[in-house]
């Protein structure tokens, strides 16, 4: 059986082609790893470009509503019975995005089993400040995710989880985790210069796209413009700009410098999760294959 393939790599390095054309090659459907094209309406500033999948099926891409705040536990869930579908099927799931967590959380074999509620612990912590919240999380655990702490519901629930392990053992035992050993992890590896080119052409091309005005029409639908900003990047400053926070020069020239300190602090992360997923190797590419070359080499790699 073909082994769990995973295509990764920074903003604007061409991943999903890569990923459709070995899907097509070996009989394979796609797995999103982006955190942000789970949300329906968040098309153009996320690049979710449906067409460039042509006939090759897609899963966790418009699974929830954009305003919603989807987290690691519900991603690795959904990629679980995702990736159960796709292998009842014959098929081989290729899991494709820029989203490191994922991604990493993917080849580590991470499981987040459900917790339930503990009314005595909600109540106890119902009239407790945010900051309050935040300092008792910290004092027991390192704050990787920021999310946890955003508001005081999510701040208490964080709480609920930590404490519940070390109260249930058996259940602490079924969250160990299980590495992806026989995973093929590709790495598409594209120099500096060209990344930084592509980014800048590609920002102006959904500006031109209506990328604006797609941003207009979620914050006309009733989302708060906090819930956008939230998203981060394009949704970030492009809610600022038609808040009136920021002027349309001051909005492009931001948006392109996050952009690609961005895709820098991707490629931080990929150098780092490349040994912290060892033994399991990651393969780097060059960008500047043919997707019939980038493609042959990877069917090398798979045993």
């Amino acid at each position: 059986m073909t082994p769990l393939i995973v295509i990764t790599g920074p903003t604007a390095s061409g991943k999903t082609r890569r990923a459709v054309s070995l899907a097509r090659a070996i009989g394979g459907e796609i797995i999103s790893a982006d955190s942000r094209q789970v949300y329906r309406g968040l098309d153009i500033g996320t690049g979710k470009d449906m067409a460039e999948y042509g006939d090759i099926p897609v899963h966790l891409v418009d699974i929830c509503p954009a305003g919603y705040k989807y987290n690691l536990y519900e991603y690795l869930r959904d990629y679980r019975a995702a990736r159960a579908d796709i292998e009842a099927s014959g098929k081989v799931a290729v899991v494709c995005g820029g989203t490191g967590l994922y991604v990493e959380s993917i080849l580590k074999g991470l499981a987040l089993p459900e917790v339930p509620e503990n009314p005595g612990l909600r109540a106890s912590l119902a009239g407790k400040t945010l900051a309050e919240l935040t300092e008792m999380l910290a004092s027991m655990k390192t704050l990787h995710n920021v999310t946890d702490v955003d508001t005081p519901k999510r701040a208490i629930r964080a709480t609920e989880l930590q404490r519940y392990h070390p109260e249930h053992p058996d259940a602490a035992a079924q969250a160990e985790p299980h590495p992806e050993t026989d995973a093929i992890v590709i790495g598409v590896d594209v120099d500096r210069d060209t990344r930084g080119r592509r980014i800048t052409e590609r920002l102006h091309a959904r500006l031109d796209e209506g990328m604006v005005d797609e941003v207009r029409r979620l914050l006309d639908s009733g989302i708060p413009p906090e819930d956008l900003i939230y998203y981060g990047l394009e949704y970030k400053f492009l809610t600022l700009y038609i808040t009136g926070a920021m002027t349309y020069p001051e909005m492009t020239s931001g948006l392109e410098i996050a952009i690609h300190q961005f895709a820098k602090r991707q490629m931080t992360w990929f150098r780092g999760m490349e040994r912290r997923i060892s033994p399991i190797p990651l393969h780097w590419l060059p960008a500047s294959l043919p997707d019939e070359d980038f493609t042959a080499r990877i069917l090398d790699i798979i045993p």
